[in-house]
């Protein structure tokens, strides 16, 4: 059985979260269609919260922690990536444009992505194609067609959580068949040959060379 691996953000700010309620699901599902393509799957699980502090230094030093910079890898070199924010004032939350700020343009070219938000009411839903699904279109990701919205009733009402599970499953098989049609990643990408970039205090006393 050949393996994938598939990482997973939640930016939800309270614990527990419905935010991460919905990662844990959404992960549940496409590991379970992974299975039934004969793939196993490697799960890393990141909660934005825990990296707050260190995502703060980095905006401001340019430089990410031990442990940030161990997050960041492990997003970049996933097969597949589950991300899941909070919707507030129409948007995702700050803390997740956050981790996403941090990353390098490109850093998630053609990797399979499926998204996901979380919101009072479903009069947010929306927030998924015109804030969510541009941003990761920036990073050059491959979302996968289905989004996944879950407001407050749809955890509560029988009948909204029924249609919640549905669209659940459904986007778990589009993930699923993203990842198994690329070939697994053996580890971090090889150099491409660019020099190497140059700190900007070295530049400013003039010792570029």
């Amino acid at each position: 059985m050949s393996e994938r691996r598939l990482a997973v953000i939640s930016a939800g700010l309270s614990q527990p979260s419905s935010t991460r309620l919905l990662a844990d699901r959404l992960t549940a599902a496409a590991v379970a269609a992974l299975g039934e393509r004969g793939i196993s799957a490697s799960v890393t699980v990141m909660e934005a919260r825990d990296h707050a502090r260190d995502l703060v230094d980095h905006l401001l030093t340019g430089f990410p922690g031990p442990r940030l910079s161990a997050a960041i890898d492990t997003m970049t070199h996933a097969d597949g990536l589950i991300a899941v924010s909070p919707i507030f004032n129409g948007s995702y939350s700050g803390l997740f444009k956050t981790f996403v700020d941090v990353l390098e343009v490109g850093a998630l070219r053609g990797t399979p992505v499926l998204l996901g938000a979380t919101g009072g009411s479903a009069r947010h839903s929306l927030a998924l194609d015109h804030a969510l699904r541009p941003l990761f279109a920036y990073l050059h990701a491959a979302v996968v067609s289905t989004g996944v919205f879950a407001a407050t009733d749809d955890w509560g009402d029988p009948q909204e959580a029924s249609r919640l599970a549905r669209r659940i499953d459904r986007a778990g098989q589009e993930l699923a068949e993203a990842m198994a049609l690329r070939p697994a990643r053996g580890g971090p990408e090889p150099a491409d040959g660019l020099d190497e970039v140059v700190p900007f205090s070295r530049l400013l006393a003039g010792d570029a060379d």
